[in-house]
């Protein structure tokens, strides 16, 4: 099974990246990403992946990022205001 050109395989290698053992020289520096806004969605998403990589793990500056993903419908902003509220 393939997603956006990637097979499930890909995908998953992807997302197991370590980030302690990760070469960050072989990572793509988000801060190079140019995404054309006017693109429609599926196709920004496709821009995005092209240009990043690994949309897993990539560096921002020298520092290595690693992110994940949780099937919800729960934005992050929604988290990021639940989490601000429980600090007040």
């Amino acid at each position: 099974m393939e997603y956006q050109g990637f097979s499930r395989e890909q995908l998953e290698a992807m997302r197991n990246v370590d980030i302690r053992t990760v070469d960050p020289a072989g990572l793509r520096d988000i801060r190079d990403v140019k995404v054309n806004t006017e693109l429609p969605k599926e196709e920004r998403i496709l821009d995005f992946v092209r240009q990043i990589g690994n949309p897993y793990c990539y560096r921002h500056g020298k520092y290595v990022v690693k992110v994940s993903f949780v099937d919800t419908d729960v934005t992050l902003e929604d988290r990021m205001l639940s989490y601000l509220r429980s600090k007040c």
